[in-house]
């Protein structure tokens, strides 16, 4: 079982990307609209599992941070497996749920990047802004990654309730 005190998202096609900002009048949330997005996290790789990140946190975490714009081509991860693994196949149907979210996805959220460019929540939004053509996405940036909110998980150990 992992550690850590908060809930935490799968790799699979879960990992939304709803870029919620508070206070947005933009944001259906704080219209007061019923908005229905799974849990969503970021993992990285632990010392004997994953570690995982809340994205509600980072959110929160980064919502008073500078939107910049950064290079496209610094999202190195762009040319990695990333939504799948050797458990998550890409499967034409998991491939074509990721072509719907990133059709779905609002570019004018910035994605969250840590120090060293990695996309901490985001890649859909990166995904359509290259499809569009676009050489910069909005983007806030960490100075050092936030301690995660897991450590040595496993993806299917953690819970994954919808929000209300």
């Amino acid at each position: 079982m992992c550690a850590g005190p908060l809930a935490v998202e799968r790799t699979d096609c879960s990992y939304i990307s709803a870029g919620h900002r508070p206070g947005g009048m933009g944001c259906a949330q704080c219209r007061g609209d019923t908005v229905h997005v799974r849990k969503q996290y970021h993992f990285w790789p632990g010392d004997c599992g994953l570690d995982a990140w809340d994205v509600d946190r980072l959110i929160a975490l980064s919502a008073s941070f500078e939107v910049e714009e950064i290079a496209l081509s610094s999202v190195w991860e762009v040319d990695t497996v990333y939504w799948f693994d050797e458990r998550e196949k890409p499967t034409v149907r998991k491939v074509i749920e990721h072509a719907r979210l990133i059709q779905e996805v609002d570019l004018a959220h910035p994605i969250i990047v840590g120090p060293d460019g990695r996309v901490m929540d985001g890649m859909h939004r990166v995904a359509r802004a290259l499809l569009e053509g676009a050489t910069t996405i909005r983007a806030v940036r960490f100075d050092a990654i936030p301690d995660p909110d897991f450590r040595n998980c496993r993806t299917d150990d953690l819970p994954y309730d919808e929000r209300p």
